[in-house]
């Protein structure tokens, strides 16, 4: 071999040790790269997380703190439960729900005509507990205020109908508009015999505040990650994909057979 030819192989190989470090420097920058944006993001969580912290707790701390004052014929463990359907139903679904929440919203239109086909049956027992999720994470009060005045709203006998409107008029989840005693007033006008001058001093003393707190704090207790959650025997069916009103209703009625 030529020294020309080994002098040309000497040259390529040392080109290809040259592009080799070339490939694992550019290789070491990216895998920086990565790690450093995943910092970023999870201080700029951690920031997030503080804020709403912040927030949270300047909403409970300008909120006047009075007695738990549990809305009339509430049941369950410290009366935190609002029942709707027969006591006798062999079926109990048990509802964890936010006013503001878009989950729970969107849970209640689709399974409203179910639900209220089987209540109405007394197939059906629903144990609504009310929760403050939305004002925690964004700040506001509109959780809190919606949730209070659907306890008064329990105090009148009109729960469920007042529960369906708030629904049906949920604002954005980022607008606060439940936050407005006399938008929560507003509203009972659409459920016939509601509006009337306990409904209105119930609502805008905050009666039922402390109570609606209370519940809120038996949701972060029962280690619930978010909203809805809807149990079925224990079961979260919120979570099953394959859930649909129809087979809720199927397992409600056999249960009722059995």
């Amino acid at each position: 071999m030529s020294e020309k030819n080994r002098e040309g192989k000497r040259t390529a190989r040392e080109r290809l040790a040259v592009e080799r470090e070339k490939q694992k420097s550019a290789e070491k920058r990216r895998r920086a790269l990565i790690v450093g944006a995943s910092v970023v993001c999870v201080l700029g969580l951690a920031a997030v997380i503080g804020v709403i912290a912040a927030n949270s707790g300047k909403e409970k701390g300008a909120a006047k703190a009075g007695p738990v004052v549990a809305p009339s014929g509430a049941q369950g463990k410290d009366s935190l439960a609002i029942p709707v359907g027969k006591d006798g139903a062999k079926s109990t679904l048990t509802v964890w729900e936010d006013f503001r929440c878009p989950a729970c919203q969107a849970f209640e239109t689709v399974y409203r005509p179910t639900l209220h086909e089987l209540t109405d049956a007394g197939k059906l027992r629903i144990e609504y507990h009310l929760v403050t999720l939305i004002d925690g994470n964004l700040g506001g009060s509109g959780s809190r205020r919606a949730a209070g005045a659907a306890a008064c709203a329990q105090d009148a006998g009109k729960f469920r109908d007042y529960h369906d409107v708030l629904y049906r008029n949920q604002p954005k989840e980022t607008d606060d508009a439940f936050s407005s005693d006399a938008k929560l007033i507003e509203l009972a006008g659409k459920v016939p015999g509601l509006d009337t001058a306990a409904f209105r001093k119930c609502v805008n003393d905050g009666t039922h505040t402390s109570w609606v707190d209370k519940s809120n704090k038996a949701f972060q207790a029962g280690g619930f990650t978010g909203t809805p959650t809807v149990l079925l025997g224990g079961k979260n069916i919120y979570e099953d994909r394959t859930m649909t009103p129809a087979k809720l209703k199927q397992m409600v009625e056999e249960a009722n057979k059995g």
